[in-house]
């Protein structure tokens, strides 16, 4: 997996060896300073990943640095998790009163505040990284701060769980677009028009599949064969984690095959295998390091990222002048201080 296609407009170059004295030298820091270098870390990675990596035989540069990251995870705290956390303690402080009704009202606010503050990250997270990206020069970003999205964040989040989660596939499409359309390259607009109608098939045949097991289950409980329901419910585990990478390998092609950019379409050709490959490679990594092994986790999905990126078109070179979209001057802090995933 070190290597894209030979005709891949996208190529991945760098080899775990290359990056291991990086993975390593970033491990001791961080352990020598309590995790404070994980910042500098993260800008050292990029720095490496973005310099292997090459669209149409040029490659990326990352410009980002370590000082942006950690400022944006100091602010993120300050700004957005001192008051969420004051929330949550005062909604326990109420039940301990005998203040239930209150302390439903502090736990709703919790929830939609950390579902807005999670969507506002995502959105500045992509606006930074666009914007320290840059490919002949030319680099990336958005003039919207992500205020908006943060709120459709929030109200699409809830509804997508409506319907036992059938609305689902609508809101991971949806936010995923609202999101990239918003985002621009050079001076040029990305257009994400993805349709969820295939992903709402593939989430009725994973309710099939996981409704079949389950009845199954019961039956030979009810028959009292425990050995049997032991193995039904290991079966089940396998089978909801391949109903789940299934689920996501699709949604992943979905959303970025309907992602252009000028006259570029992208395409994504990961697979369900290739996805379940990647999470179990990664469960074993960590198992047989005991933990230490993940500082290999971003080589590794980077490369599998890129492995599996795909675009077609036209690179209009004349059309490319430098993005007037103003430059963030913090990292993606609300990321790093509420673990929540950018793409």
């Amino acid at each position: 997996m070190e290597n894209a296609r030979a005709d891949s407009a996208f190529r991945f170059e760098g080899t775990w060896r290359e990056f291991a004295p990086i993975a390593f030298t970033n491990l001791l820091l961080m352990l020598a300073t309590l995790g404070i270098y994980r910042f500098w870390a993260k800008a050292r990675e990029r720095r490496y990943l973005w310099s292997r990596t090459a669209f149409i035989g040029d490659p990326l540069e990352w410009t980002g640095t370590g000082k942006e990251l950690f400022i944006g995870f100091l602010l993120a705290v300050l700004i957005f998790g001192i008051p969420l956390i004051l929330i949550q303690f005062a909604a326990q402080a109420l039940i301990t009163r005998g203040h239930l009704g209150l302390a439903q009202i502090f736990g709703f606010a919790f929830t939609f505040g950390f579902l807005y503050v999670a969507g506002l990250g995502r959105f500045r997270a992509l606006r930074y990284r666009l914007s320290r990206t840059r490919w002949h020069g030319i680099r990336g970003g958005s003039d919207e701060k992500g205020v908006a999205y943060g709120w459709s964040y929030l109200w699409k989040s809830l509804v997508g769980g409506l319907v036992f989660g059938l609305m689902l596939p609508w809101s991971m499409i949806d936010l995923f677009n609202q999101r990239w359309n918003c985002m621009s390259f050079g001076p040029h607009r990305f257009d994400a028009g993805a349709e969820h109608g295939a992903l709402v098939k593939r989430l009725l045949i994973c309710y099939a599949i996981g409704a079949v097991t389950i009845a199954l289950i019961f039956t030979l409980a009810a028959a009292a064969a425990p050995l049997a329901v032991f193995v039904i419910l290991l079966g089940f585990m396998l089978i909801a984690f391949a109903l789940v990478t299934t689920y996501y390998a699709l949604f992943l092609r979905l959303a970025i095959g309907g992602l252009s950019l000028n006259r570029i379409d992208f395409g994504f050709t990961a697979r369900s295998y290739d996805v379940a490959k990647l999470v179990l490679g990664d469960l074993l990594l960590l198992v047989g390091t005991f933990g230490l092994g993940f500082v290999f986790l971003s080589y590794r999905h980077w490369s599998f990222f890129i492995h599996h990126l795909e675009a077609y078109g036209e690179v209009e070179l004349a059309t490319l002048i430098q993005s007037t979209t103003e430059e963030p001057r913090q990292g993606e802090g609300l990321l790093d201080a509420f673990d929540v995933g950018a793409f």
